[in-house]
């Protein structure tokens, strides 16, 4: 019988490592350390393999796939429209152009940078979308290092040498605040989502100026996991807590539908006695008594720019803004605007 050719699969078994890694290795990417590298290309010389030419042919082809990966419960994204409402603009646009989203759900960042590479070391993805950027973000230089084609979907500060989408969060927070103070409100609370993501700093940052150019009490901030149980958690203690405010500013719809459960089981009337603000507008928010004010916006149109920018930085090797100023570009949005419904009023009285 014909001796089988020795295969990448072959190689990877005798290193000890995966077949993405071998495919680094062999091709001069990087992924790998230098060691490995080495150890590699000596067991594949040795062991006589040589490269397929139609699979070569086929490394610089493109698969019309891209990826998303969430560092986020499966339970949380079934629930929280904004993810839901920004993969559909998404797919939407990858459609129109006859491209496929490759979405996974992970459980911390670390293990999300893990599966880009394996993504583009297999050749699964022709890019990628970075999104919930967190501070001094190890995917950013990690997924620059691949050199993947990858879009953040966040503020540019963060983005370093990645093209960015993003829409501007303290221009929501500045309208939000003072149009609260205008009502009234002195003591204006805020439940927040995680604090280590970028957007959490920026509006925390943008509420505790504003808190100060208008002169209203100190500001007040409980970060949660932006589920439910938490909005409800943080409710109560804001209600119960020596500082009882007269407005709530909540991070998500989720919470703050959560929030108005609380502050109406607790006997207090909504806005009489507290209003309460959702980020995010959703039918959710519309069909609770009193709907809540919202921030709102084009939340599928966001996805379809990132859609779009991703396509283009895969197409051309850059966006055509940064091959006009040799500067990773930043694309953006329009910021959030504030919907008020029968959540809020002036203090003392309804809305």
């Amino acid at each position: 019988m014909a001796k089988q050719r020795p295969t990448i699969a072959d190689i990877a078994r005798r290193a000890g490592v995966s077949k993405g890694a071998v495919s680094y290795a062999l091709n001069d990417r990087p992924g790998v350390s230098p060691a490995t590298r080495a150890t590699i290309k000596a067991i594949a010389e040795e062991i006589g393999w040589q490269p397929n030419s139609a699979a070569r042919a086929l490394t610089h082809a493109r698969v019309d796939t891209v990826g998303l990966a969430l560092c986020r419960s499966a339970h949380m994204l079934g629930v929280e429209p904004f993810f839901m409402e920004l993969i559909s603009g998404v797919e939407s646009e990858l459609a129109a152009r006859g491209c496929a989203l490759l979405l996974q759900v992970v459980p911390d960042p670390g293990q999300e940078l893990e599966l880009y590479r394996r993504w583009w070391g297999e050749r699964r993805v022709d890019g990628a979308f970075l999104v919930d950027l967190r501070h001094a973000d190890p995917r950013i230089p990690g997924v620059a290092e691949l050199g993947m084609p990858a879009v953040v979907i966040g503020h540019p500060g963060a983005a370093g040498p990645l093209p960015a989408v993003w829409s501007d969060d303290a221009a929501a927070v500045r309208e939000t605040v003072t149009y609260l103070a205008a009502l009234g409100h002195r003591s204006v609370a805020r439940v927040a989502g995680l604090p280590d993501l970028v957007h959490t700093r920026l509006r925390d940052a943008a509420y505790r100026a504003l808190c100060g150019e208008l002169g209203l009490d100190e500001p007040l901030v409980i970060h949660t996991d932006y589920t439910g149980e938490e909005g409800a958690h943080a409710t109560r203690r804001l209600i119960s807590g020596p500082r009882r405010p007269t407005a709530v500013i909540y991070d998500n719809d989720i919470m703050a539908v959560a929030g108005l459960s609380v502050a109406q089981e607790m006997g207090l009337d909504v806005p009489r006695n507290l209003s309460l603000v959702a980020w995010d507008d959703s039918q959710l928010s519309r069909v609770v008594r009193p709907p809540l004010t919202a921030l709102g916006r084009d939340i599928p149109a966001y996805g379809a720019l990132a859609a779009r920018t991703l396509l283009d930085l895969i197409a051309h090797g850059e966006t055509t803004a940064h091959a006009a100023t040799g500067r990773a570009p930043a694309y953006e949005d329009r910021a959030a605007r504030l919907i008020p419904r029968g959540s809020t009023g002036a203090v003392g009285r309804g809305s």
